[in-house]
């Protein structure tokens, strides 16, 4: 049998049987190197390290070990508070918050499952409270966490860059607008939403004082991404550097300025974080050795040698989008990137597309998987705040799926929403 099918034939089965990812990876990788004289097991594990072994992916567990530490802080319940002063008086308005408040947290995080627990776990029961379905309120937490993937700072654009070679701060800047378009596409669907069903009914402006006593409580949670992005996008620290300075950062303010961050809470939150990261970077490293495997086979040659007959960008994205929409629904996002990435970069370069729209458009795709079964984990976590089966949200969740679909559709059809905002960093 040809050693790439029974690649993915083990694999599949491996995963069919409930084997973890990171297990069903290194089983599937077991018959090449047994069946193949050149490989071997110190290869193996050569490749592992390999694929672990750089600079930029050490930002990856400094970002989430940080935005854990906000969340611990009270970063969150304080951006949430600021949010519904802001907007909470328009129609349907605890919604729009929970959209407003995904968008500032993705700045702090870098991850759409803490953005999920954090601010779900709060909204979802105050959306109910509105008059709101458990299953809208479901559906508009998990929809709006996928920004977490996108707005930087990112961990999955950092984990694409380090993997792809592309500058992880021209993929910065070039994630911030398909951010903003998506949560507007979003705050758009759900004002219709609440038209359509009277719900969220337009309440009492809050008084400036307030408005004012709640940005001032906030300012220090959102200073955190513009010291970040600044730091990043014009070149004063690497991601990684940046990711240190967000832990010591978060670590000052939630211990020294807000005081609710404890020796204890930090002990906790640094060894959820180790446990977390220490799983996704054994997927990681597995997936990077599954990867160096196609390539040794050639399967990226006979990818771009299909695509040689079709030189069109635009051709090239849709199909890049569809596989990455289609495994989202089986794989983690990072685990996908490591294989797909660099598979499909030979027929990307040959058609001439920008390796940034590349990076923005899979990650983008890869971000909507976070909401589509049987994956699904923002799907799952928020469906598990609200107490109800998942299945109870896909239909909610289809409507605003679709509506971010389209918002992945222009990314692809206008290369300039991504590539402009990246020449910006050449």
């Amino acid at each position: 049998m040809d050693p790439v099918l029974l690649m993915f034939l083990v694999f599949g089965l491996a995963v069919l049987a409930g084997v973890p990812i990171a297990f069903a990876l290194i089983l599937a990788t077991l018959p090449p190197v047994l069946m193949e004289p050149r490989l071997t097991d110190v290869m193996l594990s050569q490749r592992i390290f390999n694929s672990l072994d750089s600079f930029v992916l050490l930002a990856v567990p400094f970002f989430l070990l940080a935005g854990n530490l906000m969340n611990a802080s009270g970063v969150t319940d304080r951006l949430i508070r600021y949010a519904d002063a802001r907007i909470g008086h328009i129609r349907g308005g605890i919604a729009h918050v929970n959209v407003l408040v995904s968008m500032l947290f993705a700045g702090v995080s870098g991850s759409s499952t803490a953005d999920t627990a954090g601010v779900g776990s709060v909204l979802i029961p105050a959306m109910q409270r509105k008059g709101f379905s458990a299953a809208f309120s479901v559906a508009v937490t998990a929809a709006s966490s996928v920004l977490g993937t996108i707005i930087p700072p990112s961990i999955t654009l950092i984990v694409w860059g380090a993997v792809t070679n592309t500058s992880v701060s021209q993929l910065f800047a070039a994630g911030v607008l398909p951010g903003i378009m998506i949560a507007g596409a979003q705050m758009i669907y759900i004002a219709l939403w609440c038209r359509r069903h009277h719900v969220g009914t337009q309440g009492i402006k809050a008084p400036r004082s307030e408005r004012r006593a709640a940005f001032l409580a906030a300012a220090p949670g959102m200073v955190l991404p513009l010291i970040l992005l600044g730091g990043i996008l014009f070149g004063i620290a690497t991601p990684t550097e940046a990711s240190i300075l967000a832990v010591v950062y978060a670590i000052l303010v939630g211990a020294g300025l807000f005081k609710e961050l404890s020796a204890k809470a930090f002990v906790q939150e640094l060894v959820s974080s180790v446990r977390l990261m220490s799983l996704s970077l054994f997927c990681l490293g597995a997936a990077g050795f599954f990867a160096w495997l196609l390539t040794y086979y050639g399967v990226p040659q006979l990818i771009a040698g299909y695509f040689d007959d079709a030189q069109s960008p635009l051709l090239l994205l849709l199909g890049v989008a569809l596989v990455c929409l289609v495994l989202g629904l089986f794989l983690d996002s990072l685990v996908i990137i490591v294989i797909i990435g660099p598979l499909f970069l030979p027929a990307i370069t040959a058609a001439g597309v920008d390796p940034v729209q590349y990076g923005i458009v899979a990650c983008v795709s890869l971000s909507l998987g976070l909401v589509t079964p049987p994956y699904g984990l923002c799907l799952l976590i928020a469906s598990s705040i609200a107490k109800i089966g998942m299945h109870k949200a896909l239909g909610e969740m289809s409507k605003i799926f679709g509506v971010m679909l389209i918002v992945l559709g222009l990314l692809i059809v206008i290369p300039q929403i991504t590539i402009w905002p990246a020449m910006l960093m050449r």
